[in-house]
């Protein structure tokens, strides 16, 4: 699917991917499962040489494809001069040790190459902090192992991170590293808090979605500003913040990294502080990979990870971006399926008012219109409108000011506090 990077100075790891599905599970998922393991090898800097899928009613606990099988990757991985054995599940130690020492080859589980994907894609403080953690937290468990994988091979995936400068430190040392490394990330989360504080009047819109579905390019296209946006998993680990206008109505529109089916527990626990701006947005845009035959089993992962969060009951637009890639047939079917939800293709700027015409529908919800009469000398309450509310008429009546205006509730009370106090006006509508 991915041909290799043609660059004399980048040597590839050759992989032999490996998956096992059971009666549950039909052929056709298990090897759109194992096409996203290629996909994640790919973004790891990896090449796939083969791939191995593996009917049986559930994995070994000794070696996870059983003996058989083993011999059989031991003689692949001979023949196809492979570096690295991936897995699509999560390996126990006592696995991975028996499948290194059955095929001689370094092994790798599907949680070691997410982390080794995060660790190579950050680049801010936060993000490698993030990143240390729940890498650390991954290794403690498998540290005999990992220690001896390590001393053996020197560097390539599933190694970036803490890497081999800590193959001395024994359990203490790392726990007293993750006792430093959640410290920092608690003095993040609070300058975060600070920073979100200071925008809370402003409608919060936080796109989420499967990785790769196109959230950066939607944002791109939004907000008219550049967002890193590439054909990779996981190109956005921190989220990005921008502002823009609707009808008059000031968004944050921020992008979060990308969910993914299986993502480690200890990442989701680190990018605590990231995630905290889905938890704490209005409104959630749910960006989906239209042109994936997968489509359903990405929404629901999406949905269970917003469950887990404690987040499902937000206001939310379906968005099933890059309908560009389909035909009428299909971008039939799948409004038929989703009779709420809006098309459209961030790359070419289709759909887009659609979708901005939802969003403030969404955000108007919880608003009221009013008209009301205040004495122009009384300039808090016309300031404060002027402020926080979307004027739609203002005219003089007298010495008054009448104004017809759309608010929000909380805002609407607060003015109405701000009047009485002043005794200053009359309503009018």
């Amino acid at each position: 699917m991915f041909e290799e990077i043609r660059n004399s100075d980048i040597v590839q790891e050759r992989a032999l991917l490996v998956a096992v599905y059971g009666p549950g599970t039909p052929r056709v998922q298990a090897e759109e499962y194992l096409d996203e393991l290629e996909l994640l090898t790919y973004t790891a800097g990896g090449v796939t040489v083969d791939k191995v899928l593996q009917n049986r009613m559930h994995p070994d606990a000794s070696t996870y494809v059983g003996s058989g099988k083993l011999r059989e990757l031991k003689r692949m991985a001979g023949e196809k001069n492979i570096d690295t054995l991936i897995f699509d599940d999560d390996l126990s130690p006592t696995q991975i040790r028996n499948i290194e020492k059955g095929t001689k080859a370094k092994v790798l589980d599907r949680s070691g190459l997410i982390l080794d994907i995060f660790a190579s894609r950050a680049k801010t403080a936060a993000a490698k902090t993030q990143v240390e953690l729940a890498q650390l937290q991954y290794l403690l468990p498998r540290l005999t192992r990992f220690w001896t994988h390590l001393s053996r091979q020197q560097g390539g995936i599933g190694t970036r991170g803490p890497g081999e400068s800590q193959i001395e430190m024994d359990r203490r040392m790392i726990d007293k590293r993750i006792a430093t490394l959640k410290d920092k990330l608690e003095k993040i989360d609070q300058q975060r808090q600070t920073q979100r504080k200071g925008r809370s009047k402003k409608n919060r819109v936080s796109l989420v979605g499967y990785t790769n579905a196109g959230k950066s390019t939607l944002m791109n296209a939004l907000t008219e500003t550049e967002v890193l946006a590439e054909n990779r998993l996981f190109a956005t680990l921190d989220s990005t913040v921008r502002q823009y206008e609707i009808e008059n109505h000031d968004i944050l529109l921020s992008d979060t990294v990308g969910f993914i089916r299986k993502l480690p527990h200890d990442l989701i626990e680190s990018f605590k502080s990231t995630l905290d701006e889905v938890r704490e947005c209005d409104i959630l845009l749910h960006v989906v990979d239209a042109s994936s035959r997968m489509t359903q089993d990405y929404i629901d992962v999406v949905e269970d990870t917003l469950e887990d969060m404690d987040v499902d009951d937000k206001k939310s637009v379906l968005v099933f971006n890059k309908v560009d890639l389909l035909d009428s047939h299909k971008i039939t079917e799948l409004k038929h399926r989703y009779p709420d939800a809006v098309f459209v293709s961030a790359e070419r700027n289709i759909g887009l008012a659609k979708l901005e015409d939802e969003i403030t529908e969404l955000i108007e919800e919880d608003y009221v219109t009013k008209t009301m009469k205040i004495p122009a000398a009384k300039y808090e309450g016309v300031a404060f409108l002027h402020r926080e509310a979307n004027i739609i008429e203002k005219k003089y009546v007298g010495a008054d000011v009448e104004l017809t205006f759309s608010i929000d509730k909380p805002d609407l009370m607060r003015l109405e506090t701000l009047l009485d106090n002043n005794d200053a006006a009359e309503s009018v509508a």
